[in-house]
């Protein structure tokens, strides 16, 4: 049976290319864009090479304040406050790779709590989620108090995880004003958890996210929050659109 409705399907097929009239013409949109730039895959999750490297498992020069973290072994042991990106972005894609402490202490917000800020205000929520309960916003994956992850991918403490980050920078007008909102997709251990998500402004814990007029670029921000989440292999690569002039559109053969 299956056999006989494949013949039947390639014979209608074929029937259909060859009625097809000759003179069909491809359409041409008329737009010339700029030749895609070259880049070069990194191997096993490293950067690409296009990528500015945050920290490749040896020091924190790239970081403020990266002086009062730990040090060892190719990772990075959060403690003694924050630290913050030397470097500014905008529009990028952010690779990091995190590990909540494996003894486990706490519960809900107080284990294994850190934080991904993009433009140092906008924070994609860093937590040992693994069979610990707490508010769907503010779980692993979250984006803090505005949206809870799509599905809850966080591995066993202790346990190394990913985060890959498409973020599109918001746009202001020269008053001020928000012309564009920030978007953000997420993708927490190869699952997505945030699918193109209109940030609703800055996030915090005491008070509702609103928009403030900053620069086009702005540091990253990784949390110390009195836990000692490990990193390594944090790079990011910056996103711009290929520029493009329009010509004439038309038909060709």
């Amino acid at each position: 049976m299956r056999t006989l409705l494949g013949i039947v399907c390639c014979g209608a097929f074929a029937s259909w290319l060859m009625s097809a009239p000759l003179s069909a013409e491809e359409w041409v949109s008329g737009k010339v864009w700029e030749e895609p730039p070259v880049v070069t895959p990194g191997q096993n999750g490293g950067p690409p090479s296009d990528a500015v490297v945050l920290f490749d498992g040896k020091d924190l020069s790239q970081w403020e304040n990266g002086e009062s973290w730990i040090v060892e072994n190719g990772y990075a042991i959060s403690q003694g406050g924050g630290i913050t990106s030397k470097q500014k972005f905008g529009d990028c894609q952010v690779h990091l790779e995190f590990a909540t402490p494996e003894k486990v202490e706490g519960s809900g917000q107080g284990r294994g709590n850190s934080g991904l800020y993009m433009m140092g205000r906008y924070e994609i929520q860093i937590l040992d989620s693994y069979e610990n309960p707490t508010y769907f916003d503010g779980q692993c994956g979250a984006i803090y108090k505005q949206h809870p992850p799509l599905v809850n991918a966080s591995r066993k403490p202790g346990e190394w995880q990913t985060y890959d980050v498409i973020f599109t920078a918001p746009r202001f007008d020269e008053s001020g004003q928000l012309v564009k909102p920030a978007y953000v997709t997420v993708i927490h251990n190869g699952v997505v958890v945030q699918n193109h998500f209109e940030i609703e402004g800055a996030t915090a814990w005491d008070r509702a996210p609103e928009y403030a007029p900053h620069g086009e670029k702005e540091p990253i921000h990784l949390q110390f929050h009195g836990n000692p989440v490990r990193f390594r292999n944090i790079w990011v690569r910056e996103m711009r659109e290929l520029g493009c002039r329009q010509g004439e559109a038309k038909a060709s053969h």
